[in-house]
């Protein structure tokens, strides 16, 4: 096939919008994009057709995303259209490979360790810190608030001696004592620095520096890719676009996805405004607007579409798919009856027929999703969690694996290694957190059933984990699942439920937060992304008093 013919057989897939954004092969060019609107097949179909047309070099292209589905989703589309060598990535993905690449030429001896996870250190620090007595180091909230805190603070380029004189310039504060998070703060980059590890803001800063203060490293980068495309551009923090900047140059070959609509990360340090004022940092950009929703209702779209008035918060979506039924919102006098009746209308949807994997609940808070669990458990209904937690740092996870790689060495003789797995999942399969080893299970069933997976035994299905763990990609099953409002952003349902959408629960109101119309908006947005997650029906749920969104929604009256 020619190239005329197969980059007009890339455009065919489009329509008017995301080929408007596919024929824009030369930056800058910003991307608006509503939820459920194509983005991801407009900007890889943008690549595809520029590579087809030869305006970019597949090999020196790098595609970058914030999560590890995201980009495993990325490099799949892109190899289905004929461009397998460009890089898809995280943003920390791609910097740690620079960073270990460059690292004996910059800075000598071994890389530093990589901490996939913050908990062991802050346990450390607040011992360091001597405030063990006032910070309960068993509270897994606890640990991941001061944990993000610390997140925040290094991709906002806060140093531990800054923190303070920031933290009041904040308009939602943290839960936890100022004071108190400096000092662990402090003592956090202390034991890190002596265990010689680093975390992941680590590799964003150590990258940026080094491509910004060495020559040879910065020239070699920047001819290695030279056509850049970055997806979810609204969560982008201020540390990610100093690396960005550093990657690009001085060069306008820049391509930016987002949607200010869906800016819920602001405690992370994501900011929109890099988004925002991406024409004012680029004169002669390109803005092109997808705003046409294949996911949802028109029903879903409208409510969505009243969200978005009531703050100006993004575009406004314009339905394509057929009518259905209007989100409907039940009352409940308390948690537990709420709760109850969830569960008896997903039992409902499951003798109907309903696929498991369609139905999802949703909850503001982690909290929230444990006590549906434990029903969850005794309605005997499986499930899975998805939360910010990393799937492969679960101690029962990590643990499961452990057993599968000393296993993997010495074969059972006579055993099918699917039962030889069976046997090792067997003592995690109780208690309440059963679903990543269920999911791992599953997925040694999915590759046994495919041909493409051979030889089929537990050292193959090592290699399969092995690789998803270096690329943070988790599991799924055909389960229900569980997630809290920021995990579920990037995903879609059939049907959804979204429970407790009561005033001081969404928006979460404490004495830290909410205080504020800004702040107010963020959990405006995070509902809006609840609702968005919906592709037929949405379902409501609320026990004593109805959010302030449901009365501006007009789904309640006052």
């Amino acid at each position: 096939m020619s190239n005329d013919l197969r980059a007009e057989e890339i455009l065919q897939a489009l329509d008017n919008e995301q080929r408007a954004v596919a024929v824009a092969t030369r930056g800058p060019v910003c991307v608006i994009a509503g939820a459920g609107t194509g983005k991801t097949r407009a900007i890889t179909h943008r690549i595809a057709y520029a590579a087809a047309i030869g305006v970019m070099d597949p090999h020196k292209t790098l595609a970058l995303t914030f999560t590890a589905r995201a980009a495993g989703e990325m490099r799949m589309r892109l190899r289905s259209l004929g461009v397998p060598a460009v890089a898809a990535r995280t943003i920390h993905a791609g910097a740690l490979k620079q960073l270990t690449y460059f690292w004996p030429q910059v800075f000598g001896g071994r890389t530093p360790d990589l901490i996939t996870t913050k908990t062991g250190f802050v346990t450390e620090a607040i011992k360091r810190a001597e405030l063990t007595g006032e910070l309960a180091l068993s509270s897994r909230d606890l640990m991941r608030d001061i944990a993000s805190e610390i997140e925040w603070a290094k991709v906002s380029q806060v140093a531990p001696s800054d923190y303070l004189s920031e933290i009041g310039k904040r308009a939602t504060k943290p839960r936890i004592n100022a004071e108190q998070i400096a000092k662990v703060y402090t003592a956090y980059e202390s034991v890190k620095q002596q265990e010689r590890a680093m975390d992941f803001e680590d590799v964003l800063l150590l990258t940026t520096a080094m491509i910004e203060q060495e020559r040879e490293v910065r020239e070699r980068v920047q001819d290695q890719y030279r056509f850049f495309t970055i997806d979810e551009y609204q969560d982008i923090s201020p540390l990610q676009q100093r690396l960005i900047n550093a990657w690009l140059g001085s060069r306008q070959e820049i391509c930016v996805v987002g949607d200010p609509a869906q800016t819920i990360y602001s405690f992370a340090g994501a900011t929109p405004v890099f988004l925002n004022s991406f024409s004012r940092r680029f004169p002669d950009a390109e803005v092109i607007r997808l705003t046409t929703g294949y996911r949802s209702t028109p029903e879903i779209i409208f409510m969505a579409n009243t969200v978005l008035r009531r703050s100006q918060m993004g575009q406004e979506l314009v339905a394509a798919n057929n009518h259905g039924d209007k989100p409907s919102v039940d009352a409940f006098k308390d948690e537990g009856a709420e709760i109850a009746g969830i569960v008896d209308w997903i039992k409902q949807l499951l003798t109907q027929g309903m696929q498991a994997q369609e139905i999802a609940v949703l909850a503001r808070t982690n909290n929230q999703l444990n006590v549906l669990e434990r029903a969850m458990n005794e309605a005997k209904l499986p499930y899975q969690v998805r939360n910010s937690e990393r799937f492969f740092d679960r101690p029962d996870v990590r643990e499961f694996l452990k057993l599968v790689r000393n296993a993997s060495v010495i074969p059972t003789q006579g055993v099918s290694w699917l039962d030889e797995l069976r046997t090792l999942a067997q003592p995690f399969l109780t208690g309440e957190h059963i679903d990543g080893i269920a999911a791992l299970l599953h997925l040694a069933r999915e590759l046994d059933g495919d041909n493409g997976f051979t030889p089929k035994n537990l050292r193959t299905y090592l290699r399969e984990l092995e690789d998803r763990v270096a690329q943070n990609n988790p599991p799924t099953m055909p389960v229900t699942t569980l997630a809290t409002l920021h995990a579920a952003k990037g995903l879609e349902w059939e049907r959804v439920f979204l429970m407790g959408v009561s005033q001081g629960l969404l928006p979460l109101e404490n004495s830290s937060t909410n205080s504020d119309e800004a702040s107010i908006d963020e959990e405006r947005r995070l509902f809006y992304v609840g609702i968005t997650r919906a592709k037929v029906d949405l379902h409501l749920s609320y026990r004593g008093k109805p959010s302030r969104f449901l009365i501006e929604s007009g789904l309640v009256s006052a």
